[in-house]
């Protein structure tokens, strides 16, 4: 059977931020798409056989002396290019055209007018809005190339060699903005590169599950499952295709939220049936982190105190040759570990820094994988809706939304306070597409109140709930007033030591999602 990746597409990362962005608007027309640095070997970007590239968008301009380039190996081997933006003027520049400064730039909307017909915009309007960002343009084409469409500013929003089957934008085709985005980069796609839509749920679950089996053979894998949805989902795949081989560790750190570590066991152990060791570490970690109050030191404690944990149930095990992690694709991407160049945004780990004496060869099923295709993929092996959409969780858990003094009574606080919140949400039906993360923070402070006719101190909770498609930018979620007011009004109610409630409306940036 074909593996479902090749015959797809290759981005070039050039820097943008919409990199991701272009991967994701192509793996929607189910086709595989695959990023990497611009400065990555020929061999790993032509490894699954793409059917063509796509030059993404970046930061600097290509008259720079420093500027990043196409690989002469992508110019001159006959598949079909894509250019955006950067992308666009690197192509430019490397077959002999002009780029320079623009003297009108161009942030936001603009509307581009079609001059010839090409295969690229063909069945599409005359006049179209498109997104523009940047600051040059081109000023003379490369030979053999054409204007496929013109803005105001930019005479050549839109170039082409048919011939040689290279194009270039000067917008940005993959962001929303851009009405027709999708049916210029599926003319790309299948019009000018030929692809199949291969990429399935169901393809990359057959092709996983052999793959799986193939490198594994008879040998056994270990599994840190913490019951998030990667971590789920790993292990319900990799159980899939080697069942009794797979052991998973899960760790009770005494951090996670109302009635998760009996819903783990409950899913894994006595639903899928999945050899799992369950161990209930939550007195050691209140103890590591009584009188801890900095974020950073406290995910330390947290990470260092979970490989001792993990690393003495997994010496019990005796010799064991794999360890599967769920690790996925952003992940991968951010760490920028394959380029000389990229700049690592943040270092990703599941199970890092174990002991010299377990070494593992690590099977991490999900890499190619957005956050979107995991739960199809969960939900294609039978995982539970409870499961498969969980809010997303951070590592250190409660740890990092209990501000200030972590005691067993301040997190049984934040549990029912955040299990309130949650449920208010499910029952509106708010908990998937209208907002992508929501939980509750209980502050390092006290405030007064009155309850019944007698004075109060006691805790205040913060709620925040954000929508976003991708984590790197999100804005708070407008809840209603009723809905908020219902909330607030059960947790003073409802949980004992809080008197005040407060809804977070920060955007990210300039806050983070999370609090620390």
């Amino acid at each position: 059977m074909t593996d479902p990746r090749h015959g797809g597409i290759a981005i070039i990362d050039f820097g943008s931020q919409y990199t991701q962005l272009i991967a994701r608007r192509i793996r929607e027309q189910n086709v595989y798409a695959e990023v990497f640095p611009h400065d990555a070997p020929p061999d790993a970007i032509n490894y699954h056989h793409p059917c063509g590239y796509i030059l993404s968008g970046g930061p600097n301009s290509i008259y720079e002396a420093d500027a990043p380039q196409v690989p002469s190996h992508i110019l001159y081997n006959d598949r079909p290019i894509l250019g955006i933006c950067y992308g666009m003027q690197a192509l430019t520049h490397a077959l002999g055209g002009r780029v320079a400064a623009s003297q009108a730039r161009e942030y936001g909307a603009a509307l581009i007018k079609q001059r010839d017909r090409s295969d690229l915009l063909s069945n599409l309007p005359d006049v179209m809005r498109v997104w523009m960002s940047h600051g040059d343009r081109i000023e003379q084409p490369p030979e053999g190339f054409v204007s496929l469409a013109q803005s105001d500013n930019s005479p050549y929003a839109a170039v082409g060699d048919t011939t040689r089957h290279i194009y270039g934008v000067q917008f940005h085709p993959e962001v929303a903005h851009t009405n027709e985005g999708t049916a210029i980069l599926r003319n790309f796609l299948f019009v000018i590169c030929g692809c199949q839509p291969r990429w399935s749920t169901a393809a990359f679950i057959d092709d996983a599950i052999r793959s799986i089996q193939a490198r594994v053979g008879d040998e056994r894998v270990l599994l840190a499952l913490s019951g998030g949805v990667d971590s789920a989902v790993t292990g319900a795949l990799i159980h899939r295709a080697i069942g009794e081989q797979l052991t998973a560790i899960f760790v009770n750190t005494g951090l996670l939220r109302k009635n998760e570590p009996e819903q783990v066991v409950r899913v894994f152990r006595d639903e899928q049936g999945m050899n799992l060791i369950a161990v209930d570490a939550t007195e050691d970690f209140l103890d590591a982190l009584r009188d801890q109050y900095e974020p950073e030191t406290k995910r330390k404690i947290i990470g260092g105190l979970f490989i001792d944990v993990f690393a003495q149930q997994a010496r019990q095990l005796g010799d064991i040759r794999f360890l599967a992690q769920g690790t996925i694709y952003p992940d991968v991407i951010e760490s920028a570990a394959s380029s000389k160049t990229a700049k690592t945004i943040k270092s990703h780990h599941n199970v890092g820094g174990l002991p010299d004496d377990l070494r593992f060869e690590l099977i991490e099923p999900l890499r190619d994988l957005f956050k979107d295709e995991v739960r199809r993929v969960g939900s294609g092996l039978g995982l539970p809706d409870r499961i498969v959409w969980r809010q997303p969780f951070p590592g250190p858990g409660l740890a990092i939304r209990c501000l200030g003094d972590i005691r067993w009574e301040r997190l049984e606080t934040l549990r029912e306070a955040d299990a309130i919140f949650l449920d208010e949400l499910a029952r509106e039906n708010l908990l998937r597409d209208d907002t992508a993360q929501a939980f509750a923070v209980l502050l390092p402070v006290r405030s007064v109140g009155v309850m019944g006719d007698n004075r109060t101190y006691e805790e205040v909770v913060a709620l925040r709930a954000v929508t976003t498609d991708d984590f790197m930018t999100a804005d708070w979620a407008r809840l209603s007033y009723d809905l908020l007011a219902r909330v607030s009004n059960r947790i003073v109610n409802e949980v004992p030591g809080v008197n005040r409630v407060v809804y977070d409306i920060s955007s990210k940036p300039p806050a983070t999602i999370e609090w620390e």
